[in-house]
């Protein structure tokens, strides 16, 4: 990376400042011209220029301001305790036990699912969600239909239940799939791979007999072959895959979105963010999520991912042409400079 500094002149903080910006390929860097200082204040710059500290000053935090059309809402939620978590919070080898196969939530976990429905519906939250993503395992499809689905099941033949009665041992009624987001899942979404049985899916063709309603299209192997018994997934790799998930929701023309999902998915995802921010505003992006917690955060297209056109911005003057004759004197000082 190139970077080009006037190393002549450097701003002591208390001082007011000019700054002009340098493009690198990863970033901007501050540089500040013709201010004089003290002889001893450019040496301990320099030497942090030469050390390589200065590149790691945070010099773009504050204020952002990015077109409406190329954010997104997220609605991040953790699923509700799942049976493994009761004795896994407790000793980690837990989560090694074949029991916690696919995972089901805990009758508090379905209370934690009862309180966040009437959090979203009492904030109007579930009325503005376009879509609702959820990671293929049983503990996070309960936990995506019971906050966002649709009010007491009737049995009528022309309406498919989004959960039948009972699914997964949880005697509960079954929820319906009236006035309610669709609900898809997603496998990029998933919780750290591998080892633990808890995170091992069943067979998808399963999941469609439980949760009629639910859309698993996205998903192309019937059995699971993401999940390996021997190999655990590094962070490293997890963390590129919720990345990848990340750039694939700029594919989607939806633009407030709900996603029910895992513990360390989330974690190792976030924590990948929030580093041109202020300390805590990181620690509030990447603090780990309690069982059936729900945080919203805008996503930022800033490299073009996405396409889709603003649906609120307006043209203005029409028909188009020079604003007379305030654009005739910034042409003209445009070609002037």
């Amino acid at each position: 990376m190139f970077i080009g500094v006037n190393s002549s002149h450097f701003l002591p903080r208390h001082q007011p400042i000019s700054p002009t910006f340098v493009p690198s390929s990863s970033s901007s860097i501050i540089v500040y011209n013709k201010i004089p200082v003290r002889l001893s204040q450019r040496l301990h710059l320099l030497s942090l220029l030469r050390s390589g500290q200065f590149l790691d000053m945070d010099t773009s935090a504050g204020p952002s301001l990015f077109p409406l059309h190329r954010c997104k809402t997220l609605h991040l939620v953790r699923h509700a305790q799942g049976i493994h978590n009761v004795d896994g919070d407790k000793n980690y080898k837990a989560y090694m036990s074949p029991e916690y196969f696919d995972a089901q939530i805990t009758p508090l976990g379905w209370q934690q699912v009862d309180n966040l429905r009437k959090h979203v519906h009492e904030s109007g939250l579930v009325k503005r969600i376009d879509l609702v993503i959820a990671s293929p395992l049983l503990r996070t499809l309960q936990t995506a239909v019971g906050v966002f689905g649709g009010e007491g099941y009737t049995d009528r033949m022309d309406v498919v239940p989004l959960m039948v009665a009972n699914a997964g041992n949880s005697g509960r009624a079954a929820i319906s799939s009236l006035n309610c987001p669709p609900i898809v899942a997603v496998e990029l979404c998933r919780e750290h791979l591998g080892v633990h049985p808890c995170d091992k899916r069943r067979n998808i063709s399963d999941y469609q007999f439980l949760f009629p309603a639910v859309d698993f299209s996205l998903i192309e192997s019937d059995e699971d072959t993401w999940w390996k018994a021997d190999i655990r997934e590094t962070k490293e790799e997890l963390a590129a895959r919720g990345l990848k998930f990340l750039n694939w929701l700029w594919t989607r023309e939806e633009k407030e979105i709900a996603i029910v999902t895992h513990s360390g998915f989330l974690f190792h995802t976030l924590s990948t963010f929030g580093n041109d921010c202020h300390p805590l505003v990181k620690k509030e992006i990447c603090k780990h999520f309690a069982n059936c917690e729900l945080r919203s955060m805008v996503i930022v297209d800033r490299n073009m991912i996405g396409f889709d056109p603003s649906t609120t911005n307006y043209p203005g003057r029409i028909p188009s042409g020079l604003d007379l004759p305030s654009d005739v004197v910034d042409a003209k000082d445009e070609e002037r400079t």
